[in-house]
């Protein structure tokens, strides 16, 4: 199934010194690489978004978001559809932020600056408090913690697109290299050998690091961690509970937790 091209809505101004845009992506939808004279945070608070910048493509939840320094070519679309949030950064207000594209998590609170910025959107500032928010929602993004890497994906048009959003509708699919080469018409040696050249990584570390992604989506989404666990494909709660910690460094209820959400099962302790 094909992508469909979005256009950039007209008469865009530059930011002043911020611009927060609003935007629904349908299903299979991506706006063409381009670039800006700003800053530009790229967010979505729902659903999920692939970015691609340098060449590199990668997918972001409302866990997640991508700084992209002014003048990068990007290219921002989503697979399933999401609610996008932009933020336009004038250049000189950008001081102190990274001069390279970066992603990194996002707070309760940032979240929250970005949802009331979106909200006060142009409206004359008459005693400052969209200054105030402005100030603020800078603090957090300049205190933002850079997140080692996101959920790599192929570069649009590679056949291994066909893999990757096949495992993403299903993360519990347990072909593996030789079963995929056969489905994608290619050896298992191939099939490997460009996965880690396009991805940088082996399949099955980008299936366990997808299926960590998917886990944060489904919980926040209303998903227990027991029926997590069954959708994610892994024979039992307490594997599912011991490979997140291993990647997390803390049980999926204890993340949860920290984000106002508990996804214990009924009975099932929640520490």
């Amino acid at each position: 199934m094909s992508w469909e091209t979005l256009e950039a809505p007209p008469g865009l101004e530059p930011p002043r010194p911020i611009t927060v845009r609003a935007q629904t992506i349908p299903a299979r939808h991506f706006f063409p690489e381009h670039s800006h004279r700003w800053h530009q945070m790229v967010y979505a608070i729902s659903g999920v978004l692939t970015v691609t910048v340098e060449g590199h493509s990668f997918v972001i939840s409302p866990e997640q978001a991508v700084w992209l320094p002014t003048g990068l070519r990007h290219r921002t679309g989503s697979l399933l559809g999401a609610e996008f949030r932009s933020l336009w950064i004038a250049h000189e207000t950008g001081r102190g932020l990274p001069t390279t594209p970066t992603v990194f998590g996002v707070t309760p609170l940032l979240k929250a600056l970005i949802v009331e910025a979106t909200a006060i959107g142009s409206d004359e500032d008459r005693d400052g408090y969209a200054g105030r928010v402005t100030d603020l929602l800078l603090d957090q993004l300049r205190r933002a913690r850079p997140l080692p890497g996101a959920l790599s994906w192929p570069r649009g048009g590679s056949s291994l697109t066909v893999l990757c959003e096949a495992l993403y509708a299903d993360p519990a699919d347990p072909r593996g290299p030789e079963a995929w080469g056969r489905e994608l018409g290619m050896s298992e040696r191939t099939l490997t050998r460009r996965f880690e050249a396009e991805l940088g990584m082996s399949l099955r570390s980008w299936r366990r690091r997808l299926r960590l992604f998917k886990s944060i989506e489904l919980m926040g989404g209303g998903l227990d961690v027991t029926r997590t666990a069954l959708e994610l494909g892994y024979g039992s709660t307490s594997a599912f509970v011991y490979a997140f910690r291993t990647e997390m460094g803390c049980s999926p209820q204890a993340y949860m937790r920290g984000r106002g959400v508990d996804r214990s099962a009924p009975g099932e302790p929640s520490t």
